[in-house]
């Protein structure tokens, strides 16, 4: 690996003007705003306790009854479809988001295409309310909630490129810790008012044929409008970046000459950013199947699956604050390499005592829940420690796109872990492979970062 410097030089900058808190209030909305269509609609409700039940499987299995093989190998089959579509959705992601990032880095049209794909976002979000329940209807919802995940994903590559309009290099760990904080908590609110309504059985609305699960996704969408419209108004668009502006097709020449440069000039940085990508993908495969895992091998009911998923929020917020702590006393890569470890023992757990009871799941579910955030934001932490002075907007750019670009890993073992192994339950193990996969990776990066490391000025 290279031996040239990368300083921490974001946490070292002075003499910039502090930003108004109005814009930065703005921009962190967007989280909160987005964040119902990953904690609703793909993690804790709309997948787990509609899309992969059996009013979408033949209506002669259904009516055999969990337990029988035949009804088992069917949900099997619609959780597995369900990998795959997000497996799809993920290698549309990898081709298409670094170089739609970098073209919108070229024309100053950070904040345009994010309006888009947000809009596009909410009718991905609206779509869903005609998924009926029925096996008519399981690709058109499978297909909506992968393209809302791909035309998310490449909003998320410009939004947090815009972290630079709303942060000066004193504060973007704060700010960037207010954004996602605020999608916590986002997801946590949206949840509880999905538990009041199921309480007070929708106030007496009709909810056959899925008409309550239609209703929420589209709740959904109402909410990322009601929330996201601040950024497109406080929020000024960045400058064009100095760039050229290329083609589609020439777009990957220039990714390729950038990641070169990488290689050649700071080389532990680069590996970083692939390690990263690979353990990123499995903490978001975590969230993405977690609730499916309670409810289908867990037999979780609605309401347990609800409330184990407001309780995983609430703990990643607050784990991740504490963790924040131990980021500056031990280094970003020691809070990393633990949380990671934590998430695969508590994953290989859950498979081997999973015919225990619903409690292994309550517990060291739970517990893999609390590991995610402290990764995620000590991995920000240390990148904006590593990134090579003057360049540290570049490199949170192809942070955020090779994470994308990774983002189809963890869907595809999951979805072949259950068909090779026959049970949903094997899904686990094919993400913790991935999270176990990055953090092999990552034990091989040695950066300035590291607690004891030198730095020189």
């Amino acid at each position: 690996m290279s031996d040239q410097p990368t300083l921490p030089s974001i946490a070292d900058a002075e003499g910039v003007a502090p930003i108004p808190r109005k814009r930065v209030w703005a921009w962190a909305l967007w989280d909160w705003a987005t964040q119902p269509f990953n904690t609703v609609i793909i993690t804790f409700v709309f997948t787990a306790l509609y899309l992969t039940k059996d009013s979408f499987i033949d209506p002669e299995i259904a009516a055999l009854g969990k337990g029988a093989p035949e009804y088992d190998a069917a949900i099997d089959q619609l959780t597995s479809g369900l990998g795959w579509g997000l497996t799809a959705g993920g290698i549309l992601i990898a081709v298409l988001a670094p170089v739609l990032g970098q073209r919108a880095d070229a024309t100053g049209r950070r904040k345009a295409w994010l309006g888009w794909m947000t809009l596009l976002l909410v009718g991905a979000m609206l779509g869903l309310y005609f998924v009926e329940a029925s096996p008519d209807f399981f690709w058109l919802g499978v297909g909506l909630i992968g393209f809302g995940a791909i035309v998310g994903e490449v909003a998320g590559v410009n939004y947090n490129a815009m972290i630079v309009e709303v942060s000066t290099p004193s504060t973007m760990g704060r700010v960037s810790g207010l954004g996602w904080g605020l999608g916590y908590m986002g997801g946590i609110v949206a949840l509880v008012i999905v538990v009041v309504l199921d309480l007070f059985d929708w106030f007496g609305m009709d909810t056959s044929n899925g008409m309550a699960y239609r209703l929420i996704a589209v709740g959904c969408a109402v909410w990322t409008v009601a929330f996201a419209w601040p950024l497109f108004v406080h929020v000024p668009e960045a400058k064009a970046s100095e760039r050229p502006r290329v083609g589609l097709i020439q777009g990957y020449a220039v990714l390729w000459s950038d990641l070169r440069e990488l290689w050649r000039d700071a080389r532990g940085t680069l590996w970083f950013l692939l390690s990263s990508a690979v353990y990123r993908d499995g903490l978001a495969g975590v969230f993405t199947f977690g609730a499916v895992i309670a409810a289908v091998a867990f037999d979780f009911s609605d309401q347990e699956v609800i409330i184990f998923g407001i309780a995983a929020n609430l703990i990643a917020g607050l784990s991740t604050i504490v963790a924040g702590r131990f980021d500056d006393r031990l280094g970003p890569r020691i809070v990393i390499l633990a949380a990671l470890g934590t998430i695969v023992v508590s994953g290989i757990v859950i498979v081997i005592l999973h015919t225990t009871g619903a409690w292994v799941f309550w517990l060291f579910g739970l517990l893999l829940s609390a590991c995610v955030g402290p990764a995620q934001a000590a991995s920000r932490s240390l990148l904006a420690r590593v990134a090579p002075s003057g360049r540290e907007a570049e490199v949170f750019g192809l942070y955020a796109t090779t994470g994308r670009a990774a983002s189809f890993m963890a869907p595809a073992m999951w979805a072949g872990t259950i068909a090779l192994l026959g049970g949903t339950i094997w899904g686990t193990l094919g993400v913790i492979a991935v999270v176990a996969a990055g953090m092999v990776l990552l034990m091989f990066v040695r950066t300035p970062a590291d607690k004891g490391a030198r730095v020189d000025a």
